[in-house]
């Protein structure tokens, strides 16, 4: 971060005027906020920002406290407003420019649609993406439609109630009035939206079917991954239900039922139990977890690898009330051929083994 003050010799020189300053960020602690270092708290809200640097942007005072500068080791209060101040206008997200890339749409009327993403699209634009993602066809389909933003949410992600990561395949709303989307909203706010992913795992969990209940957050030292806190005093409160559906030996089908939906929870949640997502590369499942070390056994996963170049995660169902009509509104996407491919090679391999 850049220093956010000139000298303050220079500030006094007589015509010299004091350069201005534009907030970057803004967080407000929650009103249940136990009591955390500043950096430490800063660290686990800003993603590619390391603590050495925000505790330089502190020293330097561009990080303040409800408007007064604080040290480093200042302890967050319930309801404090934490901002960043710098001496460059922020960054604003463009607008989105429609693109003309086909959509698996499931669903649609004037009030909202529901799509199929395919694994490999990028949902809404990001640090590296700019081009190419679901919003930019989501902005072709509906040309003559001005799609609403959720509140929090910059102008680049429209229609976008909720999202899944780029390598995950599945179901997802759009909301196509700014009605609607205040209403579905709240759906997912409230857990009375439904969600069920399938995945298949290394191994099997100990349990045919429980709950997962770790606090996620981002990860201590790797900024790009999350973590599941045993402790229970740092990250977001995350649930996770889950029951496996079949079991394979060296891999299981499982379908997860979200409670809360974190970034990358599923795939974190299960790599907590030692059952990360089969070629999940962020959470160890990239990796031969289970089976035997023979080359044959190797290159049959490789082979697998091959076939599904990505975490096999899938958003299987949807459901949500229908926010005019008052309908419930029932989804269910078949698993993409790359994942059932590779169930059934699984399947084949464990009944030769078991001949």
């Amino acid at each position: 971060m850049k220093d956010s003050r000139e000298n303050t010799e220079d500030l006094s020189k007589e015509g010299e005027e004091e350069q201005a300053l534009f907030e970057h960020f803004r967080f407000v602690a929650d009103p249940g906020q136990g009591p955390i270092r500043l950096d430490k708290y800063l660290f686990d809200k800003m993603e590619k920002v390391s603590r050495n640097r925000i505790q330089n942007a502190v020293k330097d005072g561009s990080i303040n406290v409800n408007g007064k500068v604080v040290k480093s080791n200042y302890k967050i209060r319930p309801n404090d407003i934490i901002t960043i101040t710098l001496p460059e206008p922020p960054y604003e997200p463009r607008p989105i420019l429609p693109e003309n890339i086909p959509l698996d749409i499931r669903f649609e009327d004037e009030h909202l649609m529901v799509v199929h993403k395919p694994a490999g699209m990028v949902v809404h634009p990001g640090v590296g993406v700019r081009t190419g993602t679901l919003v930019h066809a989501l902005a072709y389909h509906a040309q003559n439609t001005e799609l609403p933003v959720k509140e929090g949410n910059s102008m680049d992600r429209p229609g976008l109630v909720h999202r899944i990561d780029k390598n995950t395949s599945g179901l997802l709303v759009v909301a196509k009035t700014m009605e609607a989307m205040t209403h579905l909203s709240q759906q997912f706010f409230d857990h009375t939206s439904e969600r069920t992913y399938q995945a298949l795992i290394w191994g099997e969990p100990k349990e045919e079917a429980g709950t997962i209940e770790l606090n996620i957050g981002r990860h201590p030292s790797n900024r790009t991954k999350q973590f599941a806190f045993r402790d229970g005093e740092e990250g977001k409160h995350a649930v996770t239900h889950y029951k496996v559906l079949e079991a394979m030996y060296y891999v299981s089908l499982v379908e997860c039922v979200l409670e809360t939906g974190r970034t990358h929870q599923i795939r974190v949640h299960m790599a907590s139990l030692g059952n990360p997502i089969f070629n999940d590369d962020k959470y160890g499942g990239e990796k031969i977890m289970k089976g035997t070390v023979y080359t044959k056994y190797k290159r049959f996963v490789e082979n697998c690898f091959d076939i599904m170049p990505r975490q096999a995660l899938h958003a299987k169902t949807l459901g949500f009330t229908h926010p005019a009509t008052g309908e419930r509104m029932e989804f269910d996407s078949d698993l993409p051929a790359d994942f059932e491919s590779v169930l059934e090679r699984w399947r084949n391999y464990l009944s030769t083994r078991k001949m």
